[in-house]
């Protein structure tokens, strides 16, 4: 047996599955005490069972999600090196940053040193503010670490408490502007994820589960816990992964779809193309920025089920904010899901409690109950089709979905909307009349996001580097630097040289892998050229273990 549990911003979902069948399903409120809200789910969907047989647990979250939707976490200061080219007033616009000199080539060779005296000038600016968080990004770093690890020896001398995060560690690839905004999230929410993995440790030890445990990444794949702490940002779409993977796992195979899964905070938007999720060539983008982190082809939009909801004359107002759970459920504030719990579309909470929040929320209109909870929700739909128009401007432009167009000859749109989440019944309806498609009654709909970390399949990534001039190679995970004895090193040793280094760190994890299923995601060549001559090459290249899910849910038998 295999367990999944997704921890949203209101509620926390559990499912136990053997083989391709529920066994058993928990939705409890997720409470400031995350351990409580873990060992109550817990609880739930093992209690007849014996807890030895539960082989193996699966853990998504939307936590990361809504802080970076709505922006509350403590502030990060960033000291970037971003040496000659680009202008200097390019990275004005990032906030708290800190632009120092010194500078990497492309070929890893110092060419500009740091100024110390700089450095701890800037440490001192930032210490005066309170601020300790701090992330060090170099513009070729992944091709040298020396500035970056340098800055990080400086700042812990004088700075012992700070948390220092460098961008080499972060994001292997080029994209320096990438790399910055990686790094900045990794500083953000290392915090929270760090309370939010000693959580998940200390609700399992209580229970004296022994499962192998493992947390799913923003592409799909899941990754072991202790692996998941290096790299917090790699959750950034958790949430949404999980719910892509829950549809996928619900339909039919080859199905296209539009997942909508409408949570308490946010609403996360994907694409499943003839039964596979897309997959964004971009990486994830968070604050209006794209990152270095591998994701589905998700949005998440600051409108959910707990929404504060406010009126200007005869217009009903959705704001991105959550001041807490449903007026129905004991919260402050008219929400959305009091709409739905009104017209008894949903079975949470109070009621009276509702409608007495639909009667605030209309006050001093002539307007029935039922009038005012309805406009509520055209509201939401309308306002949850406009963003998945705006992302389909976006899908369209990806790699995956062309390929996709050419397979089949001519431009195909999804035809069902697949609504998950706490308030899917209510609102999938009016999105998929907006959007022309039909709206589809999943099984499990509630609860899909743990299905869909239940069933993902547990993935590895390796990135290596070589550079045949200077004769070296560096594979990035393993943290070490080794020369390359074979004068006949080429791209195909290269590729055969990362996957036998993924082979053998899936075996650490208790992995079987075989090196014809690696997935590999990213492969670049640099040739280096001197007068006339090719003196060497550059090889990026970054392997992965398949993405996809274990299997189907059967439903109905």
């Amino acid at each position: 047996m295999f367990a999944g549990i997704d921890v949203g911003g209101t509620y926390t979902d559990a499912v136990l599955l053997k083989n391709d069948q529920v066994l058993a399903t928990a939705k409890v409120p997720t409470r400031e005490n995350l351990i409580g809200s873990l060992t109550e789910a817990l609880d739930t969907i093992v209690k007849d069972e014996d807890k030895k047989r539960v082989k193996r647990i699966v853990f998504s979250t939307t936590i990361i999600t809504n802080l970076i939707a709505e922006r509350k976490y403590e502030a990060v200061d960033l000291l970037i090196i971003p040496g000659p080219g680009l202008s200097h007033d390019f990275y004005k616009n990032i906030p708290y940053a800190h632009i120092i000199s010194g500078a990497i080539d492309y070929r890893g060779r110092e060419i500009i040193s740091l100024n110390e005296q700089e450095i701890e000038t800037v440490l001192r600016e930032i210490a005066l503010k309170g601020s300790k968080k701090i992330g060090v990004v170099g513009k070729f770093s992944p091709r040298n670490t020396f500035h970056e690890k340098k800055v990080a020896e400086i700042i812990k001398k004088k700075y012992p408490e700070w948390q220092v995060e460098i961008g080499a560690k972060v994001g292997s690839q080029l994209n320096f502007p990438r790399r910055v905004v990686t790094t900045y999230l990794t500083c953000a929410t290392r915090d929270p994820y760090h309370y939010f993995i000693e959580s998940v440790r200390q609700a399992l030890d209580s229970r004296a589960i022994s499962a192998e445990v493992f947390i799913l990444k923003a592409d799909g794949g899941t990754v072991p816990l202790q692996r998941s702490e290096e790299f917090p940002v790699e959750t950034i779409f958790s949430g949404p992964a999980a719910s892509t993977m829950g549809v996928q796992a619900l339909t039919a195979p080859g199905e296209t779809a539009v997942v909508v899964d409408i949570g308490g905070t946010t609403t996360d938007l994907a694409l499943i193309l003839s039964g596979q999720p897309l997959l964004s060539a971009k990486g994830a983008r968070a604050m209006e920025q794209l990152t270095q982190v591998r994701t589905l082809a998700v949005k998440s939009v600051a409108i959910g089920g707990d929404s504060v909801l406010s009126r200007t004359g005869n217009d009903i107002n959705i704001h991105s904010q959550r001041m807490g759970p449903a007026y129905c459920l004991g919260g402050p504030v008219p929400t959305p899901t009091d709409a739905l719990r009104a017209l008894g579309l949903t079975d949470l909470g109070d009621r009276k409690k509702a409608i007495e929040a639909m009667e605030l929320l209309g006050q001093g209109l002539s307007i029935t109950v039922e009038d005012i909870a309805g406009k509520v929700i055209n509201r939401v739909g309308d306002n949850i089709t406009i963003e998945i128009k705006k992302m389909f401007k976006e899908w369209e432009q990806e790699p995956a979905y062309r390929v996709w167009e050419i397979l089949h000859k001519h431009s195909v749109k999804p035809t069902i909307v697949a609504g998950v989440g706490g308030g899917a019944a209510g609102f999938s309806a009016r999105i998929a009349e907006k959007l022309g498609c039909r709206s589809v009654k999943l099984p499990y709909a509630s609860v899909a996001n743990a299905i869909g970390a239940a069933l993902a399949k547990p993935t590895l990534q390796v990135n290596l580097r070589a550079d045949t001039e200077q004769g070296y190679y560096i594979i990035q995970e393993e943290g070490h630097q080794e020369k390359i004895s074979d004068r006949q090193f080429n791209e195909k040793k290269a590729l055969e040289l990362a996957k036998n280094s993924l082979v053998e760190q899936a075996l650490k994890y208790g992995l079987a892998l075989a090196a014809d299923d690696i997935e590999v995601t990213r492969q670049e060549v640099f040739n280096m050229v001197r007068g006339w001559d090719t003196t060497g090459r550059l090889y990026d290249i970054t392997v992965q273990t398949p993405r996809g899910i274990i299997t189907r849910i059967r439903v109905g038998e």
